[in-house]
């Protein structure tokens, strides 16, 4: 069976360098499924003399040594023999998949840092949040966690060889724009990245077809088979239930969430947990209303007024069923889907270009009166300032919003992002959306 090619992503780095920390913990690579993990780690692997992969879901024969009080060595020596290769500390790299299907195999993570901590061991799974629940302590300070996403923009550049490119929009700035064939470039980039979006098989089966509909297929096949995992959720809460949630997330994205919009025949409390499940399996995300008196945002929140936001453009504007070559001549995309897209292509990049081991959580901004409503699509931290950023769905318009906030806060310094170039106006910067990452990546 021919391998599949590998293309490059930017949690390689940061795998490598835990593989060399002579004070490494036992590693859990969390995210949705189908965003890459495995993948990740087989790569990783490719520096070790030796690789042993353990799926927890095609051997359930294995669950057995985890079950029965044994070492973590004597383990390993029972895996050995199944698999035929040797593990040894700082020549094998041991990894646990879809670890989510064993229990006991994830309590017993812990035990391995503490008695084992010489073997380079990386656990991975979908669904993990589920599985955590049923472990009331969890290896606290002993296990560490890195969070995996789809392609960002960035990821999806460079796997198609356009490397000169990215490098180009990181050292743009308000300041110093890109030249304007350039920018037009990335911006019909950006167009293709809405449709193809993140998860890695649409992304690689484009990547190397260049087909805009096969991808699309490919994103059919991955919706069908995220839905078909609704049933191993919650048994208490009906797979049904759960997809009417999932579809009205991707309907509802361009505004405030109406549960009452969600679900034939459902309450509201029935639909925040098919809400809570969704976010718990990674492909729902919150933003949240957030005052914005100060830092942390989180300590001024509105739970009443959310957005949700779903973990993929591609997935996004499939679920819709969006014209996709009305996204690649649009320059308007609130002619599109009022430019949801551009929204949740936002607050991904954000998500994404953040700390894998800490992912920022999204925060916004409303004002209702009636005068007039107020609206901040995206405020974040950085460093110890409040930054708003107000979504453009084309390549201009106003920014009251913005000013208001930042005169009502005294903030000195907004965003508005857009698919206009860089540029600068008083105390507003603007960023083309494909480079808005470089708000959070150093």
């Amino acid at each position: 069976m021919k391998e599949k090619k590998y293309f490059p992503r930017t949690i390689d780095n940061e795998l490598l360098a835990w593989s060399k920390d002579p004070d490494r913990k036992t590693l859990l690579l969390r995210g949705a499924r189908q965003v890459g993990k495995s993948s990740a780690v087989r790569h990783l692997a490719k520096s070790f003399k030796y690789y042993v992969e353990v799926n927890f879901d095609n051997r359930k024969d294995v669950h057995t040594f985890f079950e029965q009080p044994l070492s973590p060595q004597e383990i390993c020596e029972q895996l050995s023999l199944i698999y035929r290769i040797p593990i040894i500390p700082e020549e094998t790299l041991l990894f646990f998949d879809e670890i989510q299907q064993c229990v006991p195999a994830l309590s017993k993570l812990r035990y391995f840092y503490e008695q084992y901590p010489e073997l380079h061991l990386v656990a991975a799974g979908s669904l993990l949040e589920f599985a955590l629940e049923e472990i009331p302590s969890f290896g606290v300070g002993r296990i560490r966690s890195i969070f995996m996403f789809p392609f960002s923009f960035d990821e999806f550049l460079r796997a198609l060889g356009d490397d000169l490119l990215v490098d180009a929009y990181r050292k743009a700035a308000p300041q110093k724009p890109l030249q304007k064939p350039v920018h037009n470039q990335l911006v019909n980039r950006l167009k293709t990245f809405f449709i193809v979006g993140g998860m890695p098989e649409a992304a690689a089966q484009y990547i190397k077809t260049q087909d805009l509909l096969y991808s699309q297929n490919v994103l059919n096949d991955i919706i069908i088979s995220l839905k078909n995992d609704f049933a191993k959720y919650k048994k208490r809460t009906p797979a049904l239930r759960i997809n009417e949630v999932f579809e009205s997330v991707a309907r509802q994205a361009e505004g405030k969430f109406v549960y009452e919009r969600a679900a034939v025949q459902a309450s509201n409390a029935q639909v925040k947990q098919a809400l809570d499940l969704l976010m718990m399996a990674g492909l729902v995300y919150p933003i949240t209303h957030s005052a914005a008196n100060g830092i942390p945002l989180g300590a001024e929140i509105n739970l009443k007024y959310q957005r949700f936001i779903l973990l993929d453009t591609g997935l996004f504007q499939r679920i819709i069923n969006l014209d996709a070559a009305q996204i690649l001549v649009a320059d308007d995309f609130q002619t599109v889907n009022r430019g949801a897209i551009a929204e949740i292509f936002v607050g991904l990049e954000l998500i994404k270009a953040s700390s894998c081991y800490n992912p920022i959580s999204l925060y916004c901004w409303q004002r209702e009166k009636r005068q007039g409503n107020a609206q901040i699509d995206y405020v974040i931290q950085q460093g110890e300032q409040i930054l708003p950023i107000e979504v453009k769905s084309g390549k201009q318009g106003a920014m009251q919003s913005l000013r208001l906030f930042m005169a009502e806060k005294e903030i000195g310094k907004g965003i508005r992002t857009s698919l206009e170039n860089f540029a600068h106006y008083e105390n507003i910067d603007v960023f083309p959306m494909y480079a808005i990452s470089n708000l959070l990546r150093k």
